[in-house]
């Protein structure tokens, strides 16, 4: 049997921010591979996530669906009966395969033995090596997936186990911080956000995971097109690379975090959870970058896997991340915050159909969803929110298919155009309550953030407010908490 339809590779690194690849140009990272990547497809720089949180962008992405139009708006969603990408692909002969985190019942922890709980059928993939992510599966003295279970195997999991349940071991028990009426960090020691890993290089989640997605390539049966989603668990806190890719960074000239402490932003983004001083910031950026390095390894393996069988002329790869990280801006770490580097994403796509070049088109992440199936020959679904991207791989480069773009949690709505950013605290509260949290950022003349412009202007800030809320249901989206 001969099927001419491209096998689909989507990539997905966890918690990684849009401009930390060599390709963005950032000084001193290190990121060949998925340079290449870029260098012969399109890479969009305009990427925003649905939602600057794992499980909302996840679903996003799987669906189609907004986050404001399925309530899935924290950790706690649940995928359930919405129709997927890896549903319609299964059901037009597609193998579908999974290898890492998927993320679409996290609050189900247990991932099973060989990665192929009964759920990860449900949502459409035929060939399931669901995994758990570093913090999941590192937080129980038990394995809870096939990580965890191949750890036991090597007499490697106590260990492991030990070292992640010692660093949040500071968090039970403890109070707010500087009166912030916020938690305090996860660590309980700065240190133990960056501190390097307890494991071998071979035995870390992101090398075995690579190793598994090259195996997997190297088995699939030719008879059939598939898609295999890649999802690595790094860079992902804590910023824990082996100490043979740590040493490689540790004096990596990097690009300072911009300055916290700037008026105007809400309570949950108060720099006062974390405290780092420079130091500790820079080092927390170079163990990320190492992690990210390490990462960009095994992407390489996998490519040189589809070039060995023969397979890369006919495989259009996507490379993303579910959502950013700040990394220190603004004194915050991780994500959950409507700023740059927490809300948007790489997206790099490259194959059959896909012209080299540079897009700033305004896209979602979810908008992968239709392109994927597009390419794939699939119809068009109706009633979905995301947009297929194809007229832009195909080196159209005419105004973008979106004038704004959305990414929402349940404390937050932010709407982004090329120019301008809103961002509606606690969206849905009565009226009139609280207006003074919400912000509203010049990207042209501060793309830091650093100056809310309902500080210094709130009427002329108020008009650019509708005008976004305006244009954001003129195309559709759901704004129903505002």
């Amino acid at each position: 049997m001969t099927d001419s339809r491209p096998n689909l590779l989507v990539i997905m690194a966890d918690q990684l921010r849009h401009d930390w690849l060599g390709c963005a140009g950032t000084a001193g990272v290190r990121t060949p591979h998925i340079d290449a990547l870029a260098a012969r497809g399109t890479r969009f720089t305009h990427t925003v996530t649905n939602a600057a949180i794992c499980v909302p962008a996840r679903m996003a992405l799987a669906t189609g669906l907004a986050p404001e139009r399925t309530g899935a708006l924290d950790n706690t969603a649940v995928l359930d009966d919405a129709v997927t990408y890896y549903q319609r692909l299964r059901d037009h002969d597609y193998r579908v395969g999974v290898i890492g985190k998927l993320d679409l019942a996290k609050s189900s922890p247990d991932n099973g033995r060989n990665g192929d709980r009964p759920a990860v059928f449900r949502w459409g993939f035929t060939h399931p090596l669901e995994a758990e992510g570093k913090m999941h599966a590192g937080r129980s003295r038990r394995p809870l997936g096939p990580y965890g279970h191949w750890l036991e195997e090597h007499g490697l999991y106590e260990r492991f186990a030990e070292d992640y349940i010692t660093r949040f071991r500071g968090m039970r028990g403890r109070g707010p911080v500087h009166g912030s009426g916020k938690p305090p960090s996860p660590y309980g020691r700065s240190a133990d956000l960056y501190r390097d890993s307890v494991l071998p290089a071979d035995a870390f989640e992101d090398g075995w995971l690579g190793q598994r997605a090259v195996e997997w390539i190297r088995e699939v049966p030719a008879d059939y097109p598939w898609h295999l989603f890649v999802s690595f668990v790094g860079p992902h806190d804590p910023y824990d690379p082996p100490a043979e890719w740590a040493d490689r960074f540790c004096e990596a000239d990097l690009p300072a975090a911009i300055p916290g402490g700037t008026p105007g932003k809400p309570e949950y983004a108060s720099p006062a959870r974390w405290s780092l001083d420079d130091d500790e910031v820079m080092t927390a950026r170079r163990q990320y970058t190492a992690s990210l390095a390490l990462i960009d390894d095994q992407i390489g393996r996998i490519v040189a896997a589809l070039e060995d069988r023969g397979l890369a002329e006919n495989t259009v790869i996507a490379f993303t991340a579910d959502h950013g990280e700040m990394l220190g801006d603004h004194g915050l770490f991780q994500k959950s915050v409507p700023y740059e580097a927490a809300m948007r994403v790489p997206l790099i796509l490259t194959g059959p159909g896909v012209e080299p070049g540079v897009s700033d088109a305004l896209v979602e992440l979810a908008d992968l969803n239709p392109t994927l199936c597009e390419l794939a020959g699939l119809p068009p679904q109706p009633d979905i929110d995301a947009r297929s991207l194809t007229p832009l791989l195909a080196g159209d480069r005419s105004p973008s298919p979106r004038r704004v773009a959305v990414c929402s949690e349940r404390h937050y709505l932010a709407i982004r155009s090329a120019t301008h950013k809103y961002v509606d605290t606690a969206p849905g509260r009565e009226r009139g309550a609280g207006t003074g949290l919400n912000e509203l950022y010049d990207l042209v003349a501060d793309p830091e953030e650093r100056c809310n412009l309902f500080l210094d202007d709130p009427e002329e800030a108020a008009r650019l407010r509708d005008d976004l809320v305006a244009l954001a249901r003129d195309e559709g989206h759901c704004l129903s908490r505002l």
